[in-house]
C-alpha cells in the first residue's frame, strides 16, 4: 500500500526511534507511581491523563518514526500530516497527561526558567508560526532535508516552541493561568491567521516548489536518512518520488497544504470549544457565588 510493501520492517518501525519512545513512556509512569512520593504534593493521576499521555506518544511515534514518517519522504501530503500530528496534535496530549505536581517539579529546574519570556503568547505564537513557515521555503526545507542534523536539530526546535505556543491555552498550573476566555479566543485566531501564508504559499504555487519530491536525486539524497541501503538502489528501483505517488508533484503539494490547514483549523476549533466552555464555566460559578452571599446578607438584615 502506497509503496510501503517495498522496505523492510526496520525501515517502516524505526526500531531505535521506537525504543526510546517505549523507554520515555515507562520512565513516565514510573515516575508517577513508585517514584510520586518523591515529589511534593504528589497525588494519583486520573486515568484520563495516562490515556492522554500515552496517545501523545503514539501519535509523536507514528509521526516521526513510523510508517507515516517514511510516507513524508515520498509524499509531500504525508509530510504535512507528519507535521501537523508532531506539532498540532501529539504536544497538547502530552502536556496534558503530565500531573501538576510533575509540572511544577520541571518547571522548578532553573533552565526552564529562563523560558518564560518565550511562552508569552504572542511571542510564543510569533516564533512557532515563524520557525513553521520559515522551514517551508523551498531552499530551506530543501536543506534541511538533506542535513541529517539540521533536520533533528531543527524537529527539536519546533517541538519546544510549539510546547511554548501550547502554553497559554493548556496551562496546567491552577492560579498561573491568568489568561482570559477572551484573550485566549484572540490568542487561538492569531495562530490561525499566522500560519495561513505558509500554506497559501504552498496550495497556490503554480509548480512543485520542492526538490525534495520532484527531483529524483534530491529525494534518493534525503531517502538515505530514514532507509537501509545505498540511496542510488531507489533510483534504478524505482526512478524518483513519483513512483509512490498517487498524484502528480503539483496536486500532492497541493493537498499538502490543504491537509495542513485543515488539521489546524479541527484542533484550534476543538480547542476553542473548549475554551468557550471554560468561559462559560466559570462566568456561572462567579454568579453563583455572588448570588448566595447577597441573599445571606439580605436574610441578616431581616433579622
Amino acid at each position: 500500500m502506497l509503496g510501503l510493501e517495498y522496505f523492510s520492517f526496520s525501515d517502516l518501525f524505526s526500531p531505535i526511534f521506537l525504543a526510546f519512545m517505549l523507554l520515555v513512556t515507562a520512565a513516565y509512569f514510573v515516575v508517577i507511581g513508585p517514584l510520586s512520593e518523591k515529589f511534593a504534593d504528589s497525588e494519583p493521576v486520573p486515568f484520563g491523563k495516562k490515556l492522554s499521555f500515552v496517545c501523545g506518544m503514539v501519535i509523536l511515534y507514528l509521526a516521526q518514526g513510523g510508517p507515516i514518517n517514511l510516507l513524508g519522504h515520498t509524499m509531500f501530503t504525508f509530510h504535512m500530516a507528519t507535521m501537523a500530528l508532531s506539532y498540532l496534535v501529539a504536544p497538547p496530549l502530552l502536556m496534558m497527561g503530565l500531573p501538576t505536581w510533575l509540572w511544577r517539579a520541571i518547571l522548578a529546574v532553573n533552565p526552564f526558567k529562563k523560558f518564560s519570556f518565550f511562552a508569552r503568547p504572542v511571542v510564543a505564537a510569533v516564533i512557532f508560526n515563524g520557525l513553521f513557515s520559515f522551514y517551508h521555503f523551498p531552499a530551506v526545507h530543501d536543506y534541511v532535508m538533506l542535513h541529517f542534523t539540521v533536520h533533528r536539530l531543527y524537529y527539536v526546535l519546533l517541538f519546544v516552541t510549539a510546547v511554548l505556543m501550547w502554553w497559554t491555552l493548556i496551562n496546567p498550573l491552577p492560579g498561573k493561568n491568568k489568561t482570559s476566555g477572551l484573550a485566549k479566543t484572540g490568542y487561538i485566531f492569531l495562530n490561525m491567521v499566522l500560519l495561513t501564508p505558509a500554506c497559501g504559499l504552498i496550495i497556490f504555487a503554480i509548480k512543485p516548489l520542492y526538490a525534495t519530491y520532484s527531483d529524483p536525486n534530491v529525494w534518493a539524497q534525503a531517502m538515505g536518512y530514514c532507509v537501509t541501503g545505498d540511496p542510488s538502489k531507489l533510483l534504478e528501483a524505482f526512478g524518483g518520488p513519483t513512483f509512490f505517488n498517487i498524484m502528480s508533484t503539483k496536486v500532492d503539494q497541493q493537498v499538502g497544504g490543504i491537509v495542513m490547514k485543515f488539521i489546524q483549523e479541527i484542533i484550534f476549533a476543538s480547542m476553542l470549544a473548549r475554551v468557550f466552555y471554560r468561559w462559560y464555566k466559570d462566568e456561572n460559578k462567579e454568579e453563583n457565588d455572588v448570588v448566595p452571599a447577597e441573599l445571606g446578607e439580605g436574610s441578616l438584615n431581616q433579622v
